[in-house]
């Protein structure tokens, strides 16, 4: 299967607040096909796509902010329609917000309201998780509340497959348990020893088995992200790139 293979522009975010069409043009000049974005309302939707479409770049999707998500999320959807993006992503809940087991099914139940919204848009809502979610809230977790206690469809994920190893998880059985609801897989790896962020290949997670799994479970965008880098960004995403585009991507 040949995903499109994206990249989160949070991973190169100090050169998009430094020069936003410079950094999309040198992420297309590496050969990646997509981004995935951080939404804002600081740039008109208008001169975010003639941009991408000048550097042939497609949207999977964008990490919006629950201030956002609670705000005018009309125009958030207009915007990523725009784009031709189908996916509204929440990309996480701040410390101050987070709670036990209740509290997350009341995130739930919000979420459901903002799934149905995106649905009548015919998009998506995912929820991209991180560590804190997959910590144990009794006999459950914040995750497979999310997903699991949800109605049908509206509430998807961006699984993290760094996330999930760092929590103890095999992200292949964890792929394969939400088969069909993880349009948008997260791939990072984790370096040997201080089990900090590595490039996609790089790493002691089994990239390979993972890829696999995200086939036979429907994924349709591989977005390369890493959170820190130990260089330069460009080269950290260039790295993973070429290793997904050598093992067949």
């Amino acid at each position: 299967m040949s995903q499109p293979i994206c990249v989160q522009l949070y991973t190169v975010r100090d050169a998009m607040t430094a020069d936003w069409r410079g950094t999309v043009k040198r992420v297309a000049q590496i050969g990646y096909g997509g981004v995935e974005l951080v939404y804002t309302d600081q740039i008109p939707a208008s001169e975010i796509k003639a941009e991408l479409n000048t550097n042939k770049l497609l949207v999977s999707g964008a990490h919006v902010g629950i201030d956002f998500l609670r705000g005018d999320l009309d125009k958030v959807i207009s915007d990523l329609k725009l784009l031709g993006a189908r996916y509204v992503i929440c990309p996480w809940m701040a410390p101050s917000q987070r709670g036990g087991a209740e509290d997350w099914r009341t995130f739930m139940r919000e979420f459901e309201v903002i799934g149905q919204r995106c649905h009548a848009a015919d998009m998506q809502f995912l929820y991209h998780h991180h560590d804190f979610e997959l910590a144990d809230l009794g006999d459950t977790n914040a995750l497979t509340i999310l997903l699991d206690e949800s109605a049908k469809g509206l509430i998807n994920a961006e699984i993290d497959i760094y996330w999930l190893a760092f929590a103890g998880m095999n992200p292949v059985d964890v792929i394969a348990k939400y088969s069909g609801r993880i349009p948008c897989l997260h791939l990072k790896d984790m370096a040997a020893g201080s089990r900090t962020f590595a490039e996609v290949g790089h790493g002691t997670l089994d990239i390979p088995a993972i890829l696999t799994a995200a086939d036979s479970a429907g994924v349709e965008w591989l977005i390369v992200e890493q959170d820190t880098c130990p260089g330069d960004p460009f080269d950290s995403i260039a790295k993973s790139y070429k290793w997904l585009k050598n093992h067949g991507r």
